[in-house]
């Protein structure tokens, strides 16, 4: 099938990427790995001794990026629809985070475990019509901060993608009521035309 003249575009621009090259030549799954190293640097949210979990995890450079912090007796629960190929010291759970079950699975493995960051770099696929496309991405981004305040430890650290637009500032609001410190980050490694940030939420109410 030939492929349309706007995928064209797209693939030529993603292999000029520079961090896509970067990513590469570092061993990394994913450019995306770069967005979580600039706020890391910045903001330090992880730290050696923490738990985590990575939602929306897939191909896994963050978790791979997270393992390197935390040390190997601490954990790392990644979730996502798509499959990740295996990480040594990962658990990962596959499955649609809108679906109960996976929620189910995510308790079950955390067994009472302490967690200190909840990361979230989930987005859905996309349609084409924004209406629906941001509807979509508050929904998981909603999942996510339900998520963060169901498993953080107290002082716990929540990082989240959310795409400006509708919903946009009634959920930045939300997260400003449960977290002490809250704080939005347009890493160097988001696409300039994207509506992407990250929002940080710090000292878990």
């Amino acid at each position: 099938m030939a492929r349309s003249k706007s995928s064209k575009q797209w693939l030529q621009e993603h292999f000029d990427d520079e961090y896509v090259k970067q990513a590469k030549a570092k061993g990394y799954r994913s450019r995306a790995i770069f967005k979580l190293i600039e706020i890391q640097e910045k903001d330090k949210i992880i730290k050696p001794g923490m738990n985590v979990i990575d939602l929306g995890a897939a191909p896994g450079s963050w978790s791979q990026h997270v393992r390197k912090i935390i040390g190997q007796k601490n954990k790392i629960i990644a979730l996502d629809i798509l499959e990740i190929a295996p990480l040594v010291g990962v658990d990962f759970i596959r499955g649609d985070f809108t679906e109960l079950a996976v929620l189910d699975k995510l308790n079950e493995m955390l067994n009472s475990i302490v967690i200190n960051v909840v990361l979230s770099d989930m987005a859905p696929n996309l349609t084409g019509n924004k209406t629906t496309d941001q509807a979509r991405a508050l929904y998981l981004a909603e999942l996510a901060l339900e998520t963060a305040i169901n498993t953080l430890d107290k002082g716990g650290t929540f990082l989240v993608k959310i795409f400006q637009g509708t919903g946009f500032d009634h959920y930045h609001q939300q997260i400003k009521q449960t977290f002490k410190s809250v704080v939005i980050r347009k890493p160097k490694a988001s696409r300039a035309r994207s509506n992407e940030v990250y929002i940080l939420g710090k000292g878990f109410k």
